[in-house]
């Protein structure tokens, strides 16, 4: 495998000598992998950066500075190298536990979701005893087919009544829904088209090309680790399935603060009807097998007195198998390209993926089009064609990360744009069980709990769910307290059954371009998100243990550990006290306790006020001074006035159907 620029050889040998200190065993490999990843989805900042820390733990004299030891890292043993690396990942400076996150993520990650070479498959996942399923592919394909265009015609352009950015869940019910209504629709996605046949079958080729930044997205400081579809059908075609509509409070709230008609009491029975539609629409149906971990949820429940029940899933005879995140080869999980991308293209509509766009096109204050740049092959260095797409209605529909970056550079101005951003921070108990637990099979979340829904004084609302996961993602969950540490825990994987909970944000983030045309991703908790955390902490450890677990931990640098056998009951009532009380004052600072989040919204939100809401209620943005810019709309996660607290793909399809019926009211404009 040949070195992927710009990284020199020095620098990959470091990094593999990194890599052999988190987990030991091919780390000439995988240090070559995670550079090529760094280099095709890291920002270049960010890549300077870690190449930096590369070069400081080589350099004796950097050492003496930063440590009080004059040794190279390639010159420390083992135990030395290990100890370095814990010493950085509980450090009181926040760049050095900066530092040691993002290596220590992606280099575990890489351990575990590399199958290996077809001539030397990774042995580690014989060892742990990981045997995914493996459905069939569906005989029955989606109708969705990408536009081949003709890359030698470059630029090329396109007339549509409507182009649509964005192909998730906002952009695929628009488009279904204006081709229904007649339209001529283009649909743009950055992303591949990978239709049911060609998807992935293993951990790591599925974040290499369904996932934002090949699955390498964070935070800029990298204390928050996000997963966001990127492929045709954007998060519809990767998520979890979990469909629950959003919660009475927040409705009302939506109402109050930030203006929203038709959303709540006696005004919301808009949102009801488009709730209940998009759940007839995706085949939301209660889960009729429940998996091991989510038994534990709805065990636990039971014996704690809590609210729980069986998950609602957008999924029509659904075959357990757990290849969720990779996408569904049954074709029967109701993603995007199964139900609206399909009715669009059914009706007319055309799929254009690997189209990255630039701007949005204004003539006259109007909004007329977009320009695009379209990758000629799924190889970065093919190329790309030039692509305009003319059309008098233009629809946004890119994500919570990618609207807002592309409204900017396309000199929208208005204050809020890429402000307000929601990620429903989620923190991770796990807990080892004597039984299997195989998370990786059966369906992917199964159970949930509502208790904490409602909020209460002193926090925020939160849902329970199970956190499924393939051996990549898990090891770069789980705690690494050291080389054998973390292999003796990866060793009991099997049994491991890990609780999140999905988080109703205290605090909100950022999103802006960057020089190189990223997005850089900031977000700060605040005291009452810090406090949602811990109590979610607090009840998820109660859960677990009352569904049977024997060894607890909340994940976090350094983590907290409980274990429930081998004492008296009372010690060990008394010992889970003492942990309680551990978590309620857990270290959530940046890269201590850890955070993750597949949740992205608000960061061009709806609302009545002008001034602090780009978008009006009807999905139309403005101008900074408040006035509608004809012909634009916005229609994805980012509309959100609030983060939830629960999965927001129905609430985003809700809101989706809410702006296709504002375009379709307006008409086609004369042009």
């Amino acid at each position: 495998m040949p070195s992927p620029t710009p990284w020199s050889e020095r620098d990959l040998a470091t990094l593999a000598e990194l890599a052999e200190t988190f987990v030991r065993g091919g780390a000439v490999r995988r240090a070559n992998l995670a550079a090529e990843a760094l280099a095709l989805a890291a920002d270049p900042a960010q890549v300077r950066q870690l190449r930096l820390v590369l070069r400081l733990i080589e350099s004796r004299l950097a050492n003496l500075m930063l440590t009080g030891r004059p040794t190279a890292f390639r010159d420390l043993g083992p135990a030395g190298r290990e100890r370095l690396l814990l010493d950085w990942a509980t450090s009181r400076i926040p760049q050095r536990r900066s530092a040691f996150q993002a290596f220590r993520k992606l280099l575990t990650f890489l351990a575990y979701a590399d199958p290996g070479p077809p001539e030397a498959p990774n042995p580690r996942l014989k060892t742990i005893g990981y045997e995914p399923d493996r459905p069939p592919v569906t005989s029955d394909p989606t109708p969705v087919r990408p536009v081949r265009l003709a890359h030698d015609a470059s630029p090329l352009t396109l007339d549509a009544d409507v182009v649509i950015v964005g192909s998730g869940a906002g952009g695929g019910v628009v488009a279904a829904d204006l081709a229904r209504a007649a339209r001529s629709v283009v649909v743009l996605e950055a992303g591949p088209f990978v239709d049911e046949a060609s998807l992935p079958s293993n951990e790591l080729d599925a974040y290499n090309r369904l996932y934002l930044n090949r699955g390498v997205l964070t935070t800029w400081d990298g204390s928050i680790t996000m997963l966001a579809g990127a492929a045709v059908g954007g998060g519809t075609l990767v998520n979890w399935m979990t469909s629950i509509a959003v919660p009475d409070d927040v409705r009302a709230e939506w109402a109050a603060e930030h203006g929203l008609d038709g959303v709540d009491g006696g005004d919301g029975a808009e949102l009801d009807a488009d709730l209940e539609s998009v759940m007839a629409d995706v085949g939301a149906s209660p889960s009729m097998v429940i998996p091991p971990k989510d038994e534990v949820i709805l065990r636990g429940a039971t014996a704690l007195g809590w609210e729980a029940a069986p998950i609602v899933r957008n999924a029509r005879d659904c075959g357990d198998c757990g290849s969720c995140p990779f996408g569904c080869p049954r074709g029967t999980k109701q993603s995007g390209i199964r139900v609206h991308l399909a009715s669009a293209v059914e009706r007319g509509a055309r799929v254009i993926p690997r189209a990255t766009v630039r701007r949005v096109l204004v003539e006259g204050g109007r909004a007329v089009g977009v320009e695009a740049d379209v990758g000629v092959s799924g190889d970065p260095s093919a190329g790309t064609m030039r692509l305009t797409v003319r059309a008098p209605q233009v629809v946004v529909a890119a994500g919570a990360l990618r609207s807002p970056a592309i409204l900017a550079m396309s000199d929208f101005d208005h204050p809020a744009i890429g402000r307000h951003l929601r990620l429903h921070p989620v923190p991770v108990i796990a807990g080892v069980f004597d039984e299997p637990i195989d998370m990786w099979r059966g369906t992917m979340q199964a159970a949930r709990s509502l208790q904490f829904s409602p909020p209460a004084p002193g926090r925020r609302s939160y849902a329970i769910e199970s956190a499924p996961g393939h051996p990549g993602l898990i090891a770069l969950a789980l705690p690494w307290e050291g080389t054998e540490a973390h292999d003796a825990l990866l060793g009991r994987i099997r049994h491991v059954a890990p609780l999140i909970a999905i988080t109703r944000d205290g605090g909100e983030g950022t999103v802006r371009p960057t020089r190189a045309g990223n997005v850089r991703i900031d977000y700060r908790l605040d005291a009452a998100g810090v406090a949602t955390l811990r109590h979610a902490l607090v009840s998820m450890a109660q859960l677990s243990r009352a569904g049977g677990a024997r060894r607890i931990v909340a994940v976090g640098m350094p983590p907290r550990w409980h274990d429930t056998n081998g004492s008296e009951p009372a010690d060990e009532a008394r010992a889970f006290g003492v942990f309680e009380e551990a978590l309620r004052s857990f270290d959530f600072s940046p890269n201590r306790g850890s955070v993750f989040s597949a949740h992205q919204m608000g960061t061009v939100r709806m609302g009545a006020d002008p001034g602090s809401h780009p978008v009006d209620p009807r999905g139309r943005l403005r101008t900074r001074d408040g006035r509608p810019v004809p012909g634009l709309y916005v229609a994805d996660g980012s509309l959100f006035p609030t983060g939830i607290g629960v999965n927001p793909m129905i609430t985003i399809l809700a809101l989706g159907r809410r702006v296709a019926r504002t375009i379709v009211a307006e008409g086609v404009p004369a042009g």
